[in-house]
């Protein structure tokens, strides 16, 4: 496409604003693109971009499977340009353009690693046109940030371009059906011991068939509406998979992954099968990518999920263990509370889902509480709950109408004061669940309690 004069102002102030921006010492992260955009409408369209382009969306997963692709690709040798610093809308990728663009406005590198927000897709995809796009689920989240499932999913199909090869979780039933008419591979788990014939979960994003509307039939429940299953009076169903785990091994911390009928063996990073999802999501691109097995492995075997996602500190026999629980996402947090639970020993619980920016504005909707699992918190193995922030009561009366004992609960409104009413007799275990806007407070709060572990 040929650039116009408004196009080479717009990448020229915005290439100075970078500049200034390093020299003050700001984080150029979206005002560049944010500047560009405003000067040039269609500047994502004009700028010159990578040959490949590698894109990641998806509720939960997005910045653990890219910082898995780029390490991977890294370690190879592959030189690929990536928004890991900046922000994943349209403004923060057009922030990345900018900065791996020579001069003339063409790109520096031949590769790009981008994730990029499922929302943003009707802001990014008609100028951005990902070579392979991974989609590791669709969830529930934010009512006021991304309404519903339905409302993202047809988002997506509508804006994905047509020369898109998609990446799919093939165990997600609103995930496998985005875009039909797309190249595609599948990637999934196969039934493993700890997956049911019903769902314990509250909430299940689909349970009728998008062809006729009769009910599923689940052949298979892994959590939420994640598992296999058919329609009973249509040819609908789950699709054959690609990419399947047929065997986990949590004692050796291991994986198999059948592929054109062939085995490999893969070292797992941790026994959350979120991030078994988001291994096999990495493993999938990877080998679509042309990358063998001996190149992948010893890469992922030293991975080490971010301290913003979950981090676990032994002090005097005891673990502090911190993770990402995702406020107003009622999956991640069930996810979250189902992981602790199963955890062996005696555990106490740090609630900590606030949004920091809710706190300042006040104008979310709760309802998330009510999607979220709080009753896997019933557990004989939790002894104690503490939960504090802007929303301590309704956080309070959902965990009364979970029928958790009160006297197992701490509730208040300043979190900082939280650590004086842990009590650490008999516990093994300490979580902290946070939320994505709560890291500095998550920190502080973690090491007054390891302070207080080692005062006793």
């Amino acid at each position: 496409m040929k650039k116009n004069i408004r196009f080479y102002f717009a990448f020229y102030l915005a290439k100075i604003s970078v500049i200034a921006l390093k020299i003050i010492k700001r984080d150029a992260t979206q005002f560049p693109g944010k500047l560009a955009i405003t000067l040039c409408p269609n500047f994502l369209e004009q700028i010159g971009k990578p040959k490949t382009i590698i894109a990641v969306t998806g509720t939960n997963g997005k910045t653990t499977v890219c910082n898995m692709i780029e390490d991977c690709l890294r370690e190879n040798g592959y030189d690929f340009v990536d928004n890991q610093l900046g922000s994943n809308t349209n403004s923060g990728i057009a922030s990345t353009f900018i900065k791996a663009a020579k001069l003339s406005g063409k790109p520096k590198k031949d590769l790009a690693v981008f994730e990029i927000d499922e929302r943003s897709s009707i802001r990014v995809y008609p100028y951005v046109k990902p070579t392979y796009l991974i989609c590791t689920n669709l969830f529930r989240d934010s009512l006021m940030r991304n309404a519903h499932t339905e409302f993202i999913s047809n988002m997506l199909t509508t804006n994905i371009p047509e020369e898109t090869k998609l990446i799919l979780n093939g165990d997600d039933l609103i995930v496998s059906n985005l875009a039909p008419a797309n190249d595609r591979v599948y990637f999934g788990i196969d039934r493993i011991n700890t997956d049911t014939d019903s769902c314990e979960n509250i909430a299940r994003d689909i349970i009728v068939c998008p062809k006729c509307n009769s009910k599923l039939e689940y052949d298979f429940v892994r959590y939420n509406h994640i598992g296999r299953a058919h329609c009973i009076n249509c040819d609908f169903k789950s699709p054959e998979i690609n990419y399947e785990v047929t065997e986990i091994n949590l004692e050796n911390k291991i994986m198999k992954v059948k592929h054109n009928n062939e085995e490999e063996q893969y070292d797992l990073i941790n026994n959350n099968i979120i991030n078994i999802y988001n291994m096999l999501a990495t493993i999938t691109i990877l080998k679509e990518l042309g990358l063998t097995k001996e190149q992948i492995n010893p890469v992922l075997r030293k991975q080490k999920i971010v301290d913003t996602r979950y981090s676990k500190y032994e002090v005097k026999e005891k673990e502090v263990i911190t993770q990402l629980a995702k406020g107003m996402n009622p999956i991640a947090c069930s996810r979250a509370f189902d992981y602790l639970r199963k955890e062996s020993g005696n555990k106490a619980v740090f609630i900590l889902l606030d949004d920091l920016h809710e706190a300042a504005n006040g104008s979310e909707n709760i309802a998330w509480h009510y999607d979220t699992d709080f009753e896997f918190l019933k557990d004989d193995s939790i002894k104690q709950i503490l939960t504090a922030g802007a929303r301590y009561l309704d956080t309070k009366v959902r965990l009364q109408m979970a029928d958790i004992p009160l006297d197992k609960v701490v509730c208040q409104r300043n979190e900082m004061s939280l650590v004086d009413e842990l009590n650490l007799d008999g516990i093994d275990k300490v979580f902290i669940l946070h939320d994505l806007y709560s890291i500095s407070l998550k920190n502080e709060l973690k090491e007054q309690v390891i302070r207080k572990i080692e005062e006793e």
